[in-house]
């Protein structure tokens, strides 16, 4: 890799690893995932905001492929010790696997103990005598081995036992431990796309797969709020002397609360609420624009950057005529785009609702996002 260290180097905007373990999380068979890296990664990949929910554990590896997954497999220890638990072993130098084949691997491995997926050679293998071709090996019965690779927590216990992690042998992947052990490895139809970088050629090349493969998303968010006692109101980024002030958590501004649901639900970061829950967690009173900058800090890191906001609001008091294009600079300003990337409208609601009847205001957002150049 030319000094590169290929599992931080940056794809559409965000490590290789991020774009692996968002694949890996985000199949429905993946319960917990366990991280295994160098000491050197260890603080980083800890910290970074792309880290999925789902990894328990972020674990120091070994100098050897058989020393890692031996780590991981201690690290998830509470779950996986039972014998029938499928354990899956993915190269996080693979970002571009599918739930397809995750799924796949997984099924194999509970109904045959160990699975792995395998592409069929293509090209004519020859063996070599130093720059001299021997002879031309039948590829008919070969193939090449990817990950995930699957297997049965309790029949890699008992190859630990015949070939502990630590001994003199060395296996470049689960299965060729498997294979010694005498246990059978089931194989499954694996996936051309899933390359394994190797080299800053295959780093191009799938970065251009990424790029070609994310088109622009959309998200939709809403909120809406009661007035409560005292003011100013906080709408939209800016403050409304004279209005009273919305009742929640924090300054209860609607317009960024459902400006920051869009952006995260268009990157599929989850909601609001469940980044801020409305308890001790979150500082009593906290301005909106500060939990707008999380989450767009969060949609940078996931390799996405805000296209453009439409939003409605619904309101029979204050007035919010005069107000509207104070709003969109501001909005603009906190997404850093240009003013002409931001609508901003207004209705009074029509007597209908809460909002209608002046006892609250409610905002609607629309908000596209673009890959993060």
């Amino acid at each position: 890799m030319e000094g590169i260290d290929k599992l931080l180097a940056p794809i559409a905007g965000r490590p290789m690893l991020a774009w692996t373990l968002e694949a890996i999380a985000a199949s429905p068979v993946v319960g917990r995932i366990v991280v295994v890296a160098s000491p050197a990664n260890i603080e980083t990949i800890e910290g970074a905001p792309w880290l999925p929910e789902r990894v328990s554990r972020v674990v120091v590896g070994g100098e050897r492929r058989q020393v890692s997954v031996a780590a991981g497999m201690d690290a998830l220890h509470g779950d996986s010790d039972r014998s029938g638990r499928v354990v899956l072993v993915h190269d996080g130098a693979r970002p571009l696997v599918t739930g397809p084949l995750i799924e796949s691997v997984a099924r194999a491995t509970e109904l045959h103990g160990a699975a792995i997926p395998v592409v069929p050679v293509a090209e004519t293998v020859k063996r070599v005598a130093g720059e001299v071709v021997a002879e031309t090996v039948d590829r008919s019965e070969l193939v090449t081995a990817q990950t995930p690779q699957g297997v049965r927590a309790g029949l890699l216990a008992r190859a630990y036992e015949q070939f502990p992690p630590d001994g003199p042998e060395t296996w470049t992947d689960e299965a060729a431990l498997l294979e010694a052990c005498r246990i059978p490895v089931h194989v499954v139809p694996g996936d051309p796309s899933n390359i394994k970088v190797t080299t800053p050629a295959d780093l191009r090349r799938v970065e251009s797969m990424v790029a070609g493969a994310r088109s622009p998303r959309v998200g939709i968010g809403h909120d809406s709020h009661p007035f409560g006692p005292g003011g100013p109101l906080a709408l939209g980024g800016i403050v409304v002397d004279g209005a009273p002030r919305l009742h929640g958590h924090s300054d209860g501004d609607v317009v960024l609360h459902a400006v920051a649901d869009a952006l995260l639900g268009a990157a599929a970061l989850g909601d609001l609420g469940r980044l801020f829950p409305a308890d001790g967690r979150t500082p009593r009173g906290i301005a909106s624009t500060d939990l707008l900058a999380e989450v767009l800090r969060r949609v940078e890191a996931a390799g996405w950057r805000p296209l453009s906001v439409d939003l409605t609001i619904v309101a029979a008091r204050p007035r919010l005529a005069d107000h509207l294009e104070p709003m969109r600079d501001a909005i603009a300003a906190l997404l850093v785009l240009d003013r002409e990337a931001v609508n901003v409208k207004a209705s009074s609601g029509n007597l209908d609702g809460s909002e209608g009847a002046g006892r609250g205001i409610s905002a609607m957002v629309v908000a596209t996002l673009a890959v993060a150049s």
